[in-house]
């Protein structure tokens, strides 16, 4: 018996074709009187042991929709995959334990009970801890450019001593974004199912938060290897990208970063093709002001010279910087602006959040943000009036903005209005726009 994984051209690997291929050596060796109408319009997948135990693959969420969407009537799955098949509308999704429990249900001595619909938890976390505005105290001006990053999807840099609260501020973040639409939260759980990370619980409506390490490999960053495989930019798809020592990272992983900032996409080369994978993220980024974390400090001393600091800035590119619309300073906090009122809670913040979010999506008919609005867009929504247009004018003539500058400050003065629930830009949000933008790396 010949089995032929056609085409032949296209490499094959991973453990999903166990199934169907013991099937098939089964009903062609005579050793089961199957049913095979029962296999009509159906599709199978599964890893199988030794003693005939059917295991776990990753994947199966993508391919149980490809199923539905391409007039298959039936899968069959392993049983550990059935929490993630559980959301395809469409689709007869039969869960297997074992061979046994096939052939018997291919015989008709046991037939196999379908797989319910579920609905997403958006009670539990895909990752991560969310830390509560309300614990945060102070730092009014950089809570105030986390809504705003929030509310438009736009990306952020924190800059400020070491232990000022940098980290603690993007922690908070995933707390207040809106929650995932059914599109996303379904573009979301197909990443995390080709990439193996859904457990048998099921899938989480909460957006991803990934904070990589700043000794991450590129391709760990962007994705990759022999078989590309999604990097953190994509597991951060819909979600926010924390990368904390901003400038301690290698300049080829954040130089790789620009076409995911800019297009939503990031797009793997290698021998054996070209793979796109989506990378739609908030990118939070948090720096210190100098190597040794201390200048603008009013109680400790800055250790650094002229040349360390601007050495250190410039491991930021000026490209990067661009692509980065809003700029907030955290800084040293007194022991009375620790004993401070801490302010409205992530609860209240995140209402706000949503209903800025809603005329977004009322503007674009879509899940579209801000963030993402093209050029021809921006003639159409984020018209200013003639005192706008005189502060925007004297910002790119004084401030030396690019042409991408200028779109992504109109861009955040389009949130911060939709925040102050206006039709239109009104020069205050336009000129609270200019001062999140960053004027020297």
């Amino acid at each position: 018996m010949a089995i032929n994984l056609a085409p032949a051209d296209l490499p094959k690997s991973g453990s999903w074709y166990d199934l169907p291929i013991a099937l098939s050596i089964l009903l062609e060796g005579g050793l089961v009187s199957a049913k095979r109408e029962l296999l009509h319009n159906s599709l199978l997948i599964g890893e199988l042991a030794l003693d005939g135990r059917v295991r776990g693959v990753h994947g199966v969420l993508p391919i149980t929709i490809f199923a539905a969407q391409k007039g298959f009537k039936t899968i069959f799955i392993p049983d550990d995959n059935a929490k993630e098949a559980s959301f395809v509308h469409g689709i007869e999704i039969l869960p297997l334990k074992n061979l046994g429990e096939l052939v018997a249900h291919l015989e008709g001595h046991s037939i196999l009970k379908p797989v319910e619909l579920s609905q997403a938890s958006s009670a539990l976390n895909l990752n991560g801890v969310t830390v509560d505005f309300a614990d945060i105290a102070g730092l009014n001006v950089a809570k105030r450019a986390l809504s705003i990053a929030a509310a438009g999807h736009h990306n952020i840099l924190f800059t400020g001593p070491p232990g000022s609260g940098k980290t603690m501020l993007a922690r908070a973040l995933q707390g207040i974004m809106p929650e995932l639409s059914e599109n996303e939260f379904l573009d979301t759980a197909k990443i995390y199912s080709i990439a193996g990370l859904l457990t048998k619980d099921g899938l989480l409506r909460t957006r991803p938060f990934r904070s990589p390490h700043h000794t991450s490999s590129r391709i760990a960053l962007v994705g990759g290897g022999s078989y590309p495989k999604p990097g953190e930019v994509t597991l951060a798809h819909k979600g926010v990208l924390f990368l904390d020592e901003f400038p301690e990272f290698p300049r080829s992983s954040l130089e790789s970063l620009r076409q995911p900032m800019e297009d939503g996409v990031i797009t793997v080369s290698r021998i054996s093709g070209t793979f796109q994978f989506p990378a739609e993220f908030i990118l939070v980024a948090a720096q210190n002001p100098c190597p040794c974390g201390n200048l603008g400090n009013p109680n400790v001393a800055c250790q650094c010279s002229d040349g360390q600091i601007r050495r250190y800035k410039a491991r930021i590119s000026g490209p990067i910087m661009d692509r980065i619309d809003l700029v907030a300073e955290v800084p040293h906090q007194s022991y009375e602006q620790l004993q401070a009122n801490f302010g409205p809670s992530s609860r209240s913040i995140k209402e706000k959040i949503d209903a800025a979010k809603l005329k977004q999506k009322m503007r674009f008919k879509s899940d579209k943000t801000n963030s993402r609005i093209s050029a021809a867009e921006i003639k159409k929504f984020c018209k200013l009036d003639d005192q706008g247009e005189k502060i925007i004018q004297t910002a790119i003539d004084k401030m030396h903005l690019s042409a991408r500058g200028y779109h992504r400050v109109l861009k955040v003065a389009r949130t911060i209005a939709d925040l102050d629930a206006a039709d239109y830009i009104k020069p205050e949000n336009l000129s609270e726009a200019l001062q999140y933008r960053f004027r020297d790396n």
